[in-house]
Parts: C-alpha cells; structure tokens; sequence
C-alpha cells in the first residue's frame, strides 16, 4: 500500500485587516518635560520694596439707601360738593350733590341743579329771561347676586315765546306789552333698575313720568325695558323688549277749535345671536314691534333689521364695521320741548319708524393717544317729525304763542345721507383735543325741506391743565343753515336761518382740594345768532363762581 507522493503547490494567503490605533499608541507628552540640557540656568531671586506716605482724607463713604419708587399723592374723593356762579344778563348757577353711605353695600344720594338768566336780550320786546329748576334724588344696593337702583326727581321750567316776527318790529310797546310769552314747564319721573348676575334675566328698567304746563297740558308716559341672555357654545342669544306706553292731551289746538288727545301703547320684541372672537364680532337680529293707537282705534305690526359686524384688519390700528339699524321711536311732548322749548301746546303726537340705516366705517387707534372714527350710512324714516314755525294771527284774545313765535310739529318721509368724520387726542391729564363733524343730504316725500335740520354740524374741543392747580377748557362749535317755512296774513314764504359759529372758553383754579373757583365765557365772538327763527341769543356770557366739596 502507498499514499500519494506528488507535491503540492504553495498557496500564500494574505490577510488583511482594517487599522483600528488605540489611544495607547499615541505619543504622550508629559506636562514637565525633563531637560536635559548642558547648561541649566537658575533664577535668581528679587527683591522689592514701596515707599509708604501716609495721607490725610476726610472721605467718609455713606451707607447704602434701598431706591424707591414715588408714589403719587392719591385723590381725595369727597362725598358732597357746592357750586354758586354769577354772570352777566343777571345769570345765576347753582349746583349741590351729596352722597350718603348707608352701609357697605346701600348707597343713597340727591342732586340739586338751577340755571337762569334775566335775558336782556338786544332788540327783542317781550321778556326772554328763563328758570331752569331740577331736583334728583336716587338709592342703590349692591348684593351679592344683584343690583338695585331707585330714582326719583321733579323739575321746573320756565321760558318766554319772545321770538316775535319782524312784523312786530314796528309796532308800539302798548301792543307788545298786552302779550303774556311765560310758558312753565314741570315734571317728575319715578323708575328704578335690577340687575342679576348669572342668571338668564340680565336686566330691567322701569321709567315713569309725567309732564303739565301752563296752559294745562298733560302727559303720562310709561316705559319697561327688559332684557335676557342665553350663552350657548360659541353665541349668545339675547331678547330686548320694549314696551312704551303714552297718554296725553292739549286743551285746544293752535286754531282754537278742539282739543288733542292722542293714546299709543307699543310693545316690541328684539332678539338676536351674537358671535364674538379675537377679530371678529357678529350680532343678527330683527326688532318686531305692534303698535296701538287708541284715539284712532289702528293697530300696525312692523319689522326692522338689526345688523351689526366689526373685523380687526390691524389690531388695534384699523377696525371695519358697518350693518343695519331701525326701531320704533315713540315722540312725546316731554322729548319735543327738551329739544325746542318754544313749542306751542297744541302738537300732534305720533309715533316715528326708522325703516332702517345702513352704515359702514373704519375705526382705530393710530397710537396710545390718537383715535379716528370715519363713517357714513344711509337710512329712511317715516313720518319723522319736523319743527316748523307757526303761522302769524293777528285777533282778539290770542294766546301768548299764538303771534308767529311758536313751533308746530310736522311729519314726512325723510331719507338721509350722512358723513361723519372724528379725531381724538388724548395724553394723559395734561392735553386732550378732538374734532368732529357732520354733513347731512335729506330728500322728503311731502314737506318742501327737510324744516330746521342743518346740512352741517361740526365742533372743536379742548380741555387743559396748565399747572397742577390751573386748569381749563375751549369748544368750538358751528351749526350749519337752516330752513323754514313762514306763514302771515298774506303770504307763505321759505325763509334760511343763518349758520353760526359758538365759542366758549373756561378756566379753573384749585386753591385746596377742597375749594375752587372757576370762570365761564361762552359766545366769545358776541355774535347774536338765531337758535331757532326769530329766536335771538345773548351776547357775549361770563360766568364766575366757585366749588366746594366736603364730607358731612
């Protein structure tokens, strides 16, 4: 037996592997290498020495002082204040308030007002002094859950139809002097408020009044205003009603013929949905409104849009709004003297619906201190009353407004385009200063012109504080044309009232925080404008008077 015996052939194999150097293969250096020079230098030691002086200082470091912040002097708040003024035309102001705390959470308070001036008017023949007289009185009470407010108050009013034609210019004081221009006015009013936190019923307010004169007038009015909210996820739906009661009558009308007596009782349910978020606010609803005129045995239903939307396009900077508004306005005789207090007491009252108003605007703050306002809007009312002079009547026996120097009320379908434009500044207490104004376009359905509404209104105010204890105000203010429709004993003509232009300006001084003083100018520019046609206004007014406050 025998095994293979040929050779075999060598094989060499390679193997190759990746480097993979260890931390330990790296070259250390120590941190005090040895020297192994020839030649080893040592250091040598130095040596050094100061001359010391002493020095005489007298510097003694303080202590250190924690800084504060200054805190302002509060306000003194007091409970009661007392104002007296004199001025020229035999003027007089006094004012007094005072509060009284009756526990921590009962309040109650009353408020005392006079303003009246002798008249003196320049060329005016009949007496033109006026009385305005007023006494308010309130109690509140804040609960836990609720708030109650009372309130009472009367007031009277004397004035004179001193606003005779220019008929009357020539004729002797003998005839002038047989006419009785006194019209008084006197009223009251007792109402009161409730106010519920988290509950559906927000709010109710009750307002009762009642109103006479001199020629035995009398109205009653009496209005209820409730108000509900129901949050819901992400809206609120509210319900406003609105329920307005009045009762009036005049002894005879302005041609001596009959009496007036007019009755309306109208009740109105608004509700709507309100969505609110960081930019935008959205309010849709309706205003339903049924109206009783008793006197006349009608009964009318109407609708009217309640739309309101705003969008913050830049914060704070820039703010669009706009939507829609209307509602029944119930007119009162109290409303109607408030406005124009030489009224004959022989209206027509009627109730006015406001179709609706469309409006649209921008709105803003361009700084902390700067504020705009720009808006204009379209809207139609039906049978919107309209001041209108009363005819000249020259017979035996009239009444002291009877001789052209009265107003009448008239009614017609008005559409009215508007503009408005305001700018605010205020900084701080030192400064604040603001402009604004109004232009109107009315188109009416029956009457000639829109009577006694002005096409332009507008007006500049200020208000100051010189030093801490100096301060003061000043107001500008500018009523355009005018319109009106007078009647005599031959012709009916349209007459323009003249624009005008009021400047007042006031000053005050603080002697203590107690005591003050104060002056008055008021028609600057001694310009004897026409209010109302016929109608006069003092001249150049002062006033000067002081104000003390205190606590009892």
């Amino acid at each position: 037996m025998f095994s293979q015996e040929k050779e075999l052939d060598p094989e060499v194999v390679n193997i190759v592997k990746p480097y993979t150097p260890t931390i330990s293969d790296a070259f250390k250096v120590k941190e005090t290498p040895s020297l192994n020079d020839s030649i080893s230098t040592t250091k040598k030691e130095v040596k050094y020495s100061i001359f010391s002086v002493p020095v005489a200082s007298t510097f003694t470091p303080a202590k250190g002082k924690a800084t504060t912040v200054e805190k302002a002097k509060p306000v003194k708040l007091y409970d009661n204040y007392a104002t007296l003024g004199f001025g020229n035309y035999t003027s007089i102001l006094g004012e007094f308030y005072s509060n009284f705390e009756l526990s921590r959470t009962d309040n109650a308070g009353f408020f005392f007002q006079h303003n009246s001036s002798q008249g003196d008017i320049k060329g005016v023949k009949l007496d033109n002094k006026y009385y305005d007289t007023s006494l308010d009185a309130n109690y509140t009470s804040r609960q836990k859950d609720a708030t109650y407010r009372l309130e009472a108050g009367v007031e009277h009013q004397l004035y004179n139809w001193y606003g005779l034609p220019e008929e009357f210019a020539v004729i002797v004081d003998e005839l002038t002097s047989q006419i009785d221009p006194k019209q008084t006015y006197i009223s009251g009013y007792a109402g009161g408020s409730i106010a519920l936190d988290d509950s559906f019923f927000e709010r109710a307010a009750l307002n009762v009044r009642y109103l006479t004169d001199a020629f035995s007038s009398s109205e009653f009015n009496a209005v209820l205003k409730p108000e509900f909210s129901f949050p819901l996820e992400n809206l609120t739906l509210k319900i406003d009603g609105d329920i307005d009661y009045l009762n009036g009558s005049f002894n005879k009308n302005y041609q001596n013929t009959s009496d007036i007596k007019y009755s309306y009782l109208n009740a109105g349910l608004a509700p709507s949905i309100t969505f609110v978020n960081d930019d935008l606010s959205v309010s849709l609803g309706v205003a339903a409104y049924v109206s009783l005129d008793s006197e006349n045995s009608d009964t009318d239903f109407s609708l009217y849009p309640k739309l309101n939307a705003s969008y913050r396009l830049l914060d704070e900077t820039v703010i669009v709004y706009g939507g829609a508004e209307g509602g029944l306005q119930q007119n009162s005789y109290y409303n109607f003297k408030e406005e124009n207090p030489f009224i004959s007491p022989t209206l027509n009252i009627a109730p006015t619906k406001k179709l609706y108003e469309g409006f649209g605007g921008v709105k803003g703050k361009l700084s902390n201190s700067v504020a705009y306002n720009i808006r204009a809007s379209y809207g139609k009312d039906e049978n919107r009353p309209l001041f209108q002079i009363n005819p000249l009547r020259l017979y035996t026996g009239l009444e002291g407004y009877q001789y052209g120097n009265s107003f009448n009320v008239v009614y017609d379908d008005v559409n009215t385009l508007a503009f408005f434009g305001e700018l605010k500044v205020e900084i701080s207490d030192v400064f604040s200063f603001g402009i604004d104004a109004n232009y109107y376009s009315y188109s009416t359905n029956l009457q000639e012109e829109a009577w006694n509404l002005p096409d332009l209104k507008a007006s500049i105010f200020s208000n100051f504080s010189i030093t801490e204890k100096l301060y003061g105000g000043a107001s500008i203010f500018y009523v355009g044309e005018r319109k009106d429709l007078y009647t005599d004993l031959s012709i009916t003509q349209k007459v323009t009232v003249d624009g005008y232009v009021d400047a007042n300006l006031h000053f005050g001084y603080r002697f203590t925080d107690r005591l003050s003083a104060f002056v008055k100018g008021s028609n600057l520019f001694s310009n004897n404008y026409e209010k109302w046609l016929n109608y006069p206004v003092q001249g150049i007014q002062g006033l000067a008077g002081v104000t003390y406050k205190f606590d009892w």
